[in-house]
């Protein structure tokens, strides 16, 4: 077994995991539950791209994932940042007042 076919075969198990989180993100019973699912997803195709980056020995592939690593994070913190507003209003909160 070569480095190389190894490679793809880590690429498929992680895509495997990454399918499974799908199924959580449709029927988690929280918003929570969903957003680490997105997280699920942001860093498994990181890690694909990543295996596959070296597999294929095209380093290009290597700056998509650093962005979709980046475009993960953001996500989380914009999700954050939503249910931490709605929370505060549903709440009746006037600290931001």
């Amino acid at each position: 077994m070569t480095i190389t076919n190894f490679l793809f075969a880590a690429a498929a198990f992680v895509l495997l995991m990454v399918a499974i989180g799908l199924a959580r993100i449709l029927y988690g019973p929280t918003d929570v539950d969903r957003i680490l699912s997105v997280q699920l997803i942001g860093s498994g195709g990181v890690a694909v791209l990543l295996l596959l980056s070296v597999g294929v020995k095209l380093s290009p592939i290597m700056d998509v994932a650093l962005m979709l690593g980046l475009l993960a994070t953001f996500v989380s913190v914009a999700f954050l940042r939503d249910a931490a507003d709605s929370s505060s209003v549903s709440t009746g909160t006037t600290e931001d007042r």
